[in-house]
């Protein structure tokens, strides 16, 4: 388990520097005083806390993504077709630079705090050679992360590589091409420094829990990477060497998948406190209708009866992913991955971030693009036979993309937006949403806007099309 000892005492050292440092997007201020960076990256010991804080911070209740009402799974399951909502301003898809849609100021916040990470952890002289290799390549692995959500999420952004104030605050968006240009060269440093096992706390003994990202996890998202640019043999190539660690990674049956270091979780999150308790996921807590009926200050959404009725009959996922109320006499269905949401009980459920699953079906969609349909049909009725469905047969190309992206939906539902991640790519938004909000949406709300602040720091932000520059 994740010990806090470390990322509390990385705290007391500089959470003052990043305070000052983190207040704006790109104009971050002053570089890391280099007192509190060499102290940090001296020992073996308080090196590993860097990361691990950002690990914490993106947990954590109000403040993080990962989970609960400011999650990614929240807020981009609203922004698609997944989610009823309890009817409130709070949650349409409006510009407000102080409400929960804005991910971009947190992002670029955890970005700079890499960026420090890399340029501290290159040049201590004093940590081991096999913690350094470590750090960074998790340090790589999350710059990637965080610029590809950055970017489906915004569009074009700008790339902040660097600490020098000057630099950042001054820089220009760049094209979608060129920032996944960063995200392929930052994984690929990733795999190439991370250790194939999972690593502990310390970045260097050999652990059963699966919450530091390791080699795999940077194939995984470069195998999500290439299928989002089209390169299927390169998507192909990196999800066959995560499904190919079978020691490793397998598919758990439908009740297990998210449980805390499931044989099919690649990356997961471990809930804590801000006062270092163990936690269950925010996500139960959100998700779960607790009181019978959605309500606006606990469990506000539920899932939309079109997305319910379309899961074949028997599918394990509807049985064992979701569940139903009926008590007040209205039926919700609504998310049931995590289940434990009350207080004061055992640990059972982590966060999941990457999973094999999603590493057949990008697979299975590559190898359709490349003219393997055999394969392709192989790799989707390896899901499906998992949830429990008949095997598919003889599809055509474009019937078995169809398949795909069903499966896609089923398996991934109220998980880190891959549902409206997908329709962008696959160019299918715009007349999924009419249908679903015919009054209200406009295809600029593909994506969401910059922050007004940011664009009043950085003459040279340009503003989404759609929303208020000023």
């Amino acid at each position: 388990m994740i010990v806090l000892k470390t990322y509390k005492l990385f705290l007391s050292v500089i959470f003052s520097v990043f305070i000052c440092s983190c207040e704006k997007m790109v104009d971050v201020g002053s570089p890391l005083d280099k007192v509190a960076a060499d102290f940090v990256y001296s020992k073996n010991t308080t090196a590993p806390s860097v990361l691990t804080g950002i690990y914490f911070d993106m947990q954590r209740e109000y403040s993080g993504f990962a989970q609960g009402r400011s999650g990614l799974s929240f807020y981009c399951g609203l922004s698609a077709d997944e989610f009823n909502v309890v009817p409130s301003s709070i949650y349409e898809n409006a510009y407000n630079n102080y409400d929960h849609w804005d991910y971009w100021t947190p992002f670029y916040n955890y970005i700079y705090r890499i960026n420090a990470a890399i340029e501290g952890l290159s040049s201590s002289s004093t940590i081991s050679s096999d913690v350094k290799k470590q750090l960074l390549g998790e340090a790589f692995f999350m710059r990637g992360f965080f610029y590809f959500y950055l970017l489906n999420l915004y569009g074009n952004i700008p790339i902040v590589t660097t600490t020098d104030y000057k630099k950042n605050s001054l820089v220009s968006t760049s094209n979608s091409g060129q920032v996944y240009e960063l995200i392929i060269s930052d994984l690929m440093n990733a795999k190439s420094l991370l250790n194939s096992k999972f690593v502990g706390n310390d970045a260097l003994s050999i652990s059963d829990e699966r919450i530091r990202p390791n080699k795999w996890a940077a194939l995984a998202l470069l195998a999500r990477v290439y299928l989002y640019t089209n390169n299927w043999k390169a998507a192909e190539t990196q999800a066959d060497s995560v499904i190919d660690q079978g020691a490793t990674f397998a598919l758990c049956e439908t009740d297990g998948v998210f449980l805390k270091n499931s044989s099919e979780a690649i990356w997961q999150i471990q809930p804590i406190s801000d006062d270092g308790q163990f936690l269950n996921t925010l996500d139960a807590n959100l998700f779960i209708l607790s009181n019978g009926a959605p309500d606006f200050f606990v469990n506000p959404v539920w899932l939309r009866s079109e997305f319910v009725a379309s899961f074949e009959s028997g599918d394990r996922r509807k049985l064992n992913w979701m569940s139903v109320d009926s008590s007040t006499g209205v039926t919700y269905y609504y998310p049931y991955k995590y289940k434990n949401y009350l207080p004061n009980t055992p640990q059972v459920e982590y966060i999941m971030v990457l999973r094999l699953a999603e590493q057949y079906l990008i697979r299975a969609e590559a190898r359709t693009e490349l003219g393997n349909l055999n394969g392709a049909e192989d790799d989707l009725n390896t899901i499906r036979q998992r949830a429990g469905l008949d095997k598919l047969s003889g599809l055509s190309k474009e019937s078995l993309l169809n398949a795909i992206i069903i499966e896609r939906n089923s398996e991934f539902f109220a998980e880190w937006g891959h549902r409206w991640l997908d329709l962008k790519r696959l160019r299918k938004l715009d007349k999924v949403m009419i249908e679903v909000k015919p009054n209200s949406w406009k295809l600029y709300m593909q994506w969401y806007p910059v922050p007004l602040r940011d664009l009043l720091y950085n003459p040279n932000l340009v503003q989404n099309e759609g929303y208020p520059s000023s």
